[in-house]
């Protein structure tokens, strides 16, 4: 019942894992022209658009209710200049019985060029109702291919509240500007 906890936990782990992986390669002192060269450590880097507006969208698993539905999610990012971090806000909503949102304060990070990594603890609430307002958490991974100002790629998110775990696994479009 309460093993999306542990879940949560080992990816939080990983996650944490990765970034200090990431910061080591970082500050391995390479000179610039050798980070485009195949099998190197380094991907070569260009600043994305400072901000950035998205969807996602994809079936959702509530694993408590063992249950399949659909859902969005909305968000905006504003990508730190300079950095590979982001802030932002987002919006999810499933379409299912209990008319499940999310809001939530989005933390991104792009370990690699087109991976983008997301966190975002916030509130679950169900319908209109204010007294269902709980504390929840989302942990996303996305893979862009850009196209222009767009992107589009495969998206998988974990989500958990006192209330639920569900994973879904779509697509996120965005626009950056």
């Amino acid at each position: 019942m309460y093993y999306w906890k542990h879940i949560l936990l080992f990816f939080c782990s990983l996650l944490f894992i990765y970034f200090v992986k990431a910061q080591e390669v970082d500050s391995l002192d390479i000179p610039y022209e050798h980070h485009n060269h195949p099998g190197h450590l380094h991907e070569h880097h260009h600043d994305h658009h400072k901000h950035e507006v998205g969807i996602g969208a994809s079936p959702v698993y509530f694993v408590n209710e063992n249950e399949l539905t659909y859902g969005i999610h909305l968000h905006y990012i504003y990508n730190i200049p300079s950095t590979k971090a982001g802030i932002g806000i987002g919006y999810e909503r499933i379409f299912d019985d209990h008319k499940h949102n999310s809001l939530g304060l989005i933390v991104s990070y792009r370990p690699i060029e087109r991976l983008n990594l997301s966190l975002a603890p916030g509130i679950s609430f169900e319908s209109d109702e204010i007294n269902s307002v709980v504390p929840g958490i989302h942990f996303e991974t996305a893979y862009e291919f850009e196209l222009e100002d767009f992107h589009l790629g495969p998206v998988l998110e974990f989500a958990a509240d006192k209330n639920d775990f569900h994973i879904s696994l779509g697509i996120h479009i965005g626009f950056g500007f």
